[in-house]
């Protein structure tokens, strides 16, 4: 698998809990201060014990100078795509230019419904994100002098006023495993984001996804570089072992190059609520992985191998 070749970015998966909220702001406050370079938070709006996730990413924002801010991912059934995109650009121009789109077709169909959302097959949800892709890139387009219009099977645009425009190039990253979603980030989007520990194949799953990807963006008129690839990995920081990133700082520093230079990863988002474990991933594991890339991205021998 090849080396994309994008710069290393590096964050934290916070979990959203109701019950304490200051120590959620404090652990996004801990990811900018170990110098990681963004902050995520999952959204399940139908989850009691959560904190509303757009209510959060607005608020961290504000309460944070440097570290973009992610859903990962937002549950599209339940946030309509043309109220979602000028939500998004809204926030990026609030934050200057620290917003990214995290986005999922949704999956707890039961919970969704509760919600007032409507139930969805697995199929349907992709074709719906497909949509919602078009409805949102459309309201970002400020500058098509074309009447929007969207005329899908599940959101449909009638002339809608485009703007505002994001302050910065906002990445669309999906959370997709399924090869329909697959395509669909290759033909669409501006990032893939699985995690780690929902891929039971391994390497050989990730292998087969990325193809997917390459040949839809391929198949799009797009370069697949145009697609990065990050990975949402839980660990444990300590004595070495056998096991995938469980070990001292070194361990995960080559581990995670490999990912890196074979299989086209770029970004990484340790899950979990650990403050100490941010600051030995943005202190330790995240400068030495990105000097270890890219001396092997200087060497021939290693430019060859991402090949």
């Amino acid at each position: 698998m090849p080396d994309y070749g994008h710069d290393l970015i590096f964050g934290s998966f916070i979990t959203p809990a109701a019950a304490a909220p200051q120590q959620v702001v404090g652990l996004a406050r801990a990811t900018e201060a170990a110098g990681l370079d963004l902050a995520t938070f999952q959204d399940h709006p139908y989850q009691a014990a959560f904190l509303d996730t757009w209510t959060l990413l607005s608020y961290v924002a504000s309460q944070t100078e440097r570290i973009h801010v992610s859903a990962n991912v937002l549950n599209l059934p339940l946030r309509p795509p043309a109220v979602l995109a000028r939500a998004a650009a809204s926030l990026d121009l609030l934050s200057g230019g620290r917003f990214e789109l995290g986005l999922g077709a949704g999956g707890f169909w039961d919970a969704i419904g509760a919600m007032g959302g409507r139930r969805l097959t697995p199929g349907q949800g992709v074709r719906a994100l497909s949509e919602a892709i078009d409805v949102i890139r459309g309201i970002w387009d400020v500058d098509n002098p074309a009447r929007f219009q969207v005329d899908g099977t599940y959101y449909q645009v009638n002339g809608a006023k485009r703007g505002p425009a994001p302050a910065h190039g906002i990445g669309i990253w999906l959370g997709a495993y399924k090869p329909k979603m697959l395509r669909l980030t290759g033909a669409k989007a501006d990032g893939w984001l699985p995690s780690l520990p929902y891929m039971p194949g391994g390497l050989r799953e990730i292998t087969e996804s990325n193809a997917i990807i390459d040949a839809a963006a391929e198949e799009a008129g797009r370069d697949p570089a145009a697609v990065r690839r990050l990975l949402n990995i839980g660990g444990r920081f300590g004595p070495g072992s056998e096991r995938f990133l469980s070990g001292p700082p070194e361990q995960w520093v080559e581990q995670l190059a490999v990912l890196t230079l074979e299989y086209g990863f770029s970004g990484y988002i340790l899950m979990g609520d650990d403050p100490a474990a941010l600051q030995i991933f943005g202190q330790e594991v995240a400068p030495a992985l990105r000097e270890l890339v890219a001396a092997e991205r200087r060497s021939p021998v290693g430019s060859e191998a991402g090949r």
